[in-house]
């Protein structure tokens, strides 16, 4: 962390972020990725004991009233101990208690947010479908309205606390005949009659979490549940991008700091030819990449932070954001990929954590929207930018910066 960054109040949230995370039994996180543990509820009960939970919001509703990059920090502090810790963290404190905050009633806020972020209440957001990922608008799951309630029906997949959450932020379509763009509502659904976790997945790394397929059977949805209002679903959705995105891009970096510290400590003991591996071009130099790359992804991490913070256009915001979380997930995976080609054979068992750090950092780019869409919108409001810029008569026109600039008539274009 670049604690330079951070001002005394920050810096003292982070030495309680760290000596939490250093208090985490080792057994713990071992059981997690043996599924020994499916839900994690202790570690959120603690954390939730001593207020690390949603630091950015106001402190009327449990938070501390911080900002964008005291979240990042303790993101990244918490994926310290497995990108797994730092999903489930984040999923309820970040994302649902998100859009509650911004979106929903004080009545919403007293009875769900408040006692999440103490720990005493755990949530979930049910977005993926089993017939769709990146296609939100393609949902199939409804809520019929019934005047004083809805009757929720379908399916979600890959829900993190699916097995664990005592309550899960769904969207289903209220309006099958409008644009789905109009026609999709967002509700806080307690598990009650009706929900069903149906599935647990058998996961490649990431374990521990609760991951699982949620069906929804005539589920009576009080109305006071509705989220941002009837048909308003997409506006719930585009203010979550923010936490989705930037609150899984820092914990990346927190989650693959250990590799690379095992991987430093491991070449600079361990003697091949007379030498410490390190001594060798070969290996300091991977070493030397995947410090780089941390450094640059905290550089951009903490800089889109602080544009979250300063409440830049929306637009902007939304390519930040998306730049962030594929660099920042994308080059956490090369810094473990660097850690483990070091090691050697060494680090392809679960004598070192580097194996299951690997494992687990495979997620990064897929969930919260994969790399692939996230690339869709860099391009999207990269080229909007440049255009609304060309148009700017105080930009300068650096195309005419060329010795034959002029040459209309070698500027062919169709």
């Amino acid at each position: 962390m670049f604690e330079y960054l951070l001002n005394d109040e920050q810096k003292q949230l982070q030495t309680q972020a760290r000596e939490f995370v250093k208090s985490i039994p080792r057994q713990m996180i071992l059981d997690m990725d043996q599924d020994r543990i499916q839900f994690p509820k202790e570690f959120l009960q603690e954390a939730g004991r001593l207020n690390l939970m949603g630091c950015r919001y106001p402190k009327k509703w449990g938070g501390r009233g911080m900002d964008w990059v005291s979240t990042c920090m303790v993101m990244e502090e918490i994926g310290v101990l497995g990108y797994i810790f730092a999903c489930t963290f984040g999923v309820g404190a970040e994302l649902v208690c998100d859009a509650i905050i911004l979106h929903g009633s004080d009545t919403q806020k007293e009875k769900y947010v408040k006692p999440l972020l103490k720990g005493e209440l755990f949530a979930a957001e049910c977005l993926t479908e089993p017939r769709g990922g990146s296609d939100f608008f393609g949902t199939t799951t409804t809520a019929e309205d019934k005047g004083d309630h809805f009757l929720l029906n379908g399916q979600k997949r890959f829900i993190v606390g699916g097995e664990g959450a005592d309550y899960f932020l769904v969207y289903a379509k209220t309006d099958p005949e409008a644009d789905p763009k109009n026609g999709i509502s967002c509700f806080i659904v307690d598990r009650d009659k009706g929900v069903k976790t149906e599935y647990l997945y058998g996961l490649m790394g990431c374990r521990g979490g609760g991951a699982a397929r949620m069906v929804f059977k005539d589920v009576v949805v009080p109305r006071e549940n509705l989220l941002g209002g009837l048909n308003q679903g997409v506006k719930v959705f585009n203010t979550m991008m923010i936490p989705e995105r930037l609150g899984t891009a820092a914990m990346t970096i927190g989650a693959a700091v250990p590799a690379v510290d095992v991987a430093t400590g491991y070449t600079s003991k361990r003697k091949a030819f007379g030498r410490p591996v390190a001594a060798f071009q070969g290996v300091s130099f991977q070493v030397a990449e995947a410090v780089t790359l941390l450094d640059a992804a905290r550089a951009m991490i903490y800089t889109t932070a602080r544009a979250v913070d300063a409440k830049i256009p929306d637009k902007q915001v939304r390519r930040l954001v998306s730049e962030s979380k594929k660099f920042v997930t994308e080059s956490c995976q090369k810094a473990a990929h660097n850690a483990m080609q070091v090691m050697g054979g060494i680090g392809y068992t679960d004598i070192y954590p580097v194996e299951r750090i690997f494992r687990d950092l495979r997620l990064a780019s897929i969930w919260t929207g994969t790399n692939e869409v996230m690339s869709m919108i860099i391009a999207n409001e990269w080229y909007k930018e440049y255009w609304k810029d060309k148009n700017n008569p105080r930009i300068r026109d650096m195309e005419m910066d060329a010795a034959a600039a002029h040459e209309a008539d070698e500027k062919i274009y169709e």
